[in-house]
């Protein structure tokens, strides 16, 4: 377990774009946190850093899922926070996902127990009175386990 304090937005922005270096295909992240912990401007970083840096990279609340093309693999921005079946998530191309790329996965305990194995389960907290300050907490899962996370 690798626990991170992100004083501000900046932080987090920064935590996404050094998770973007370890990240390969077949990879999945797993933001969990209360709504407004920064999973999205997290996620947002990575996408960032892996396709473009002006990339849009909008939140998947409504459309439950977006698809980037990065220049190594694709990734895959899910937000299951609408669903009410674990199976819905397969339904709509997790798996697939996984094949062919990396998969950003927020609000991943609506998998009830079908997390991918290979995973870096990261869940990101508020901490300060200011409303900014953040601590994540990671933790490696399959083919991460043993991984250098040097972040």
């Amino acid at each position: 377990m690798i626990e991170i304090d992100l004083p501000d937005e900046a932080a987090t922005q920064a935590l996404g774009r050094k998770l973007a270096l370890v990240l390969r295909p077949g990879d999945a992240l797993c933001l969990s946190g209360p709504l407004g912990a920064g999973k999205s401007t997290l996620a947002r970083a990575l996408i960032r850093a892996l396709t473009s840096p002006d990339e849009e990279a909008p939140s998947p609340t409504f459309t439950l899922v977006q698809f980037y093309d990065g220049p190594d693999f694709p990734v895959a921005h899910f937000d299951l926070y609408r669903l009410t079946d674990p199976d819905e998530a397969y339904e709509i191309g997790l798996e697939e996902a996984l094949e062919d790329g990396a998969a950003l996965i927020e609000w991943p305990q609506r998998l009830q127990g079908r997390l991918p194995a290979d995973r870096l389960a990261i869940d990101i907290s508020p901490t300060g009175e200011d409303g900014q300050a953040r601590r994540a907490t990671l933790i490696p899962h399959g083919t991460f386990e043993g991984r250098n996370l040097e972040l």
